[in-house]
């Protein structure tokens, strides 16, 4: 027995029920976990001395729009910094309750992987402390990831909104005044210290 396939047996007597299937994809682990607990889950991956899968490196997710149910999976990409094992957990989300435990509580980096794809795919993240969109503007209609996302969907248009007192603002003030000081004296105007 392999070293991958023991950790997936390991985790597998430990969560019991909340595992619905483990494989080995050309040599990864990858555990198809259910949704229900399933920050308890990783907490016992980060957690646990004998697996202590510390990094989450990525969350993404899939949409099997008529090909299979339930419609989404929410994939996370957990390693052990230390250990160098590395574990993919797939999560069946279905379209009519597209929602999922929230991360951030035990991975701070989870904040802005989670808003990508509430973003891109719409699926929610329970308690969440700032659940809005990353990529696109607020006002964008629909989630452009979603298999079904029309392809010729007109956005509405937004204003263009000031950048006074922004950091945009700051830094196209200072590159003028950089470039005027580069420039030197124009018409007349004396060069300024």
């Amino acid at each position: 027995m392999s070293e991958a396939s023991a950790n997936l047996q390991y985790i597998q007597e430990k969560l019991g029920k909340r595992v619905l299937d483990t494989l080995l994809v050309q040599g990864d682990d990858v555990l198809m976990l259910d949704r229900s607990g399933l920050r308890e889950s990783f907490r016992f991956f980060k957690e646990d001395s004998r697996l202590h899968l510390d990094f989450l490196s990525d969350i993404t997710a899939v949409d099997y729009w008529k090909k299979k149910e339930p419609r989404f999976e929410v994939v996370y990409q957990v390693a052990s910094l230390k250990g160098g094992r590395r574990l993919r957990v797939r999560v069946p989300i279905p379209e009519e309750d597209a929602t999922v435990e929230s991360l951030v509580p035990l991975w701070k980096g989870a904040n802005f992987l989670e808003r990508e794809v509430w973003d891109l795919f719409g699926i929610r993240f329970l308690d969440h402390p700032d659940l809005r969109r990353i990529l696109l503007y607020e006002e964008f209609q629909g989630h452009p990831l979603r298999k079904d996302y029309p392809v010729n969907l007109w956005q509405p248009r937004v204003p263009e909104r000031p950048v006074e007192g922004t950091f945009v603002d700051e830094r196209s003030r200072n590159k003028l005044l950089s470039l005027k000081q580069a420039l030197g004296p124009k018409n007349g105007s004396p060069k300024k210290p």
